[in-house]
């Protein structure tokens, strides 16, 4: 397997993750709250922003849109972008990942049509804020560490349903998106530790010392 490089280098994105995501107890608390998180995302887009097109103008799109139910919007680019990112990152995971991006789109529009414009921003704002709660008592309490996203925002928020999607075929089906991914990137979450440890602990000592 030839190692990708940049934007697509797997292996940097994981580790990136990982690093800050070691702790078992810690893993579990995303693994209940990130993918909800991405579906309340997209129940708050689809009320707070407008959609590309009029349902008026849809014309023979109507029906296949369900009556305008599922929009040309903001939720529907970004579900695009993740999906084809998590695609190019690795075939057979990220083909499973743009499926579950696209079930938390659809899901959430109809929901959001349901419910109607206010009820829906309501629940949208009410939701986020549970996951994102859960997700920072997951770090203090239990990582001990800072989220990823105070250290690069764009990377942590592409990287985690993904990561969390591949947690979980990695430890119950044994998945590796090629042979020997899961020994070489263990090395490299190990090696950013013991670096922000010792980080760490430099500056701890200099406060001391101040």
């Amino acid at each position: 397997m030839s190692k990708r490089i940049g934007l697509l280098d797997l292996e940097k994105h994981f580790a990136f993750y990982g690093a800050y995501h070691s702790n078992p107890i810690n893993i579990i608390i995303h693994t209940l709250f990130v993918w909800p998180n991405v579906f309340a995302t997209l129940l708050f887009l689809y009320s707070s922003t407008p959609p590309a097109l009029d349902h008026s103008q849809l014309g023979f799109l109507k029906s296949l849109t369900f009556d305008g139910v599922l929009r040309l919007d903001i939720g529907f680019t970004l579900t695009v972008v993740y999906s084809v990112f998590y695609i190019c990152l690795d075939k057979k995971s990220g083909v499973l990942a743009a499926l579950l991006c696209f079930s938390c789109w659809i899901g959430s529009s109809f929901l959001a049509a349901r419910l109607g414009h206010s009820l829906t921003l309501k629940v949208g704002m009410a939701s986020q804020l549970l996951c994102w709660i859960g997700q920072f008592l997951g770090h203090g309490l239990f990582e001990k560490r800072a989220p990823a996203l105070l250290d690069n925002l764009v990377q942590a928020f592409l990287m985690g349903p993904f990561f969390l999607l591949l947690e979980v075929l990695q430890s119950v089906f044994g998945y590796e998106p090629y042979s020997g991914f899961k020994a070489r990137v263990n090395s490299k979450i190990k090696s950013e530790i013991k670096e922000w440890r010792e980080k760490k602990q430099q500056q701890n000592e200099k406060k001391k010392i101040t």
